[in-house]
């Protein structure tokens, strides 16, 4: 790639040049010529080709996460965990009903612990089903009411999300049942629902657990290592 990189580069500047001083221009016959080249060696290196297609993906997705980045990092009420001041915010898109974001629960348990500069914005996505759908909003709800997390590791504790068990988490983790049905219910909770199914179509979630850290996107329980790599590769671009 360094090379065809350095050959372009000296091409163009040798096409540019042929036009007048202060109006560099590309004339067609020259062009051809780039062209040509540039053909030949794609064909004589395919390979690159998978490559520059995964760099033009990563920079439209890069494009899109930065255009909603305000949308991604800012939590419903209190839908987070960790430091709120951080310098890293890694947000993660789940579903209650997903048995892949259970394997993901000791990873977002290590990270919160081990790492005391990161926030975790936690971004509902109920796409499986109806019981998904009502504990996300149950979940919308415990956050209203500053007692998210606690919600949040009562009901996966409690198993799949059931009726039965959301209402046996809202009990455990303190929750005005009352208050919480009126903000399930709300406009407000419609929007948030709407708005991340709308982010994750944007971002090409390809389902949950997806998770987006600085201008990376990763999907699936991609594992700890994964994770902490992310976070620090978002911290060293700033």
């Amino acid at each position: 790639m360094i090379g065809i990189a350095a050959f372009l580069a000296g091409a163009a500047g040798t096409a540019l040049a042929t036009g007048a001083i202060g109006t560099p221009q590309v004339g067609d016959a020259e062009r051809a010529k780039i062209e040509a080249v540039v053909r030949d060696y794609i064909l004589a290196h395919p390979e690159i080709i998978p490559e520059a297609m995964e760099k033009l993906q990563q920079r439209e997705i890069s494009k899109v996460v930065d255009t909603n980045r305000k949308r991604i990092e800012t939590p419903f009420a209190g839908a987070w965990a960790g430091n709120q001041n951080g310098d890293a915010t890694l947000t993660i898109f789940y579903d209650y009903a997903c048995g892949y974001c259970r394997a993901s629960l000791p990873d977002v348990e290590r990270l919160l612990k081990e790492d005391k500069q990161l926030k975790i914005v936690f971004r509902e996505l109920p796409i499986l089903s109806e019981d998904s759908d009502l504990a996300a909003r149950a979940s919308l709800a415990a956050a209203a009411q500053g007692k998210f997390k606690a919600f949040h590791d009562a009901l996966y504790a409690a198993g799949k999300p059931t009726p039965q068990n959301i209402e046996r988490a809202q009990k455990q983790a303190g929750i005005d049942t009352a208050s919480a049905a009126k903000v399930q219910a709300s406009p407000e909770a419609q929007r948030e629902i709407e708005g991340n199914v709308q982010v994750a179509r944007d971002l090409r979630f390809s389902g949950t657990p997806s998770w987006v850290v600085g201008d990376q996107i990763l999907n699936g329980a991609v594992g700890y290592d994964a994770l902490k790599a992310a976070i620090a590769e978002a911290r060293k671009k700033g």
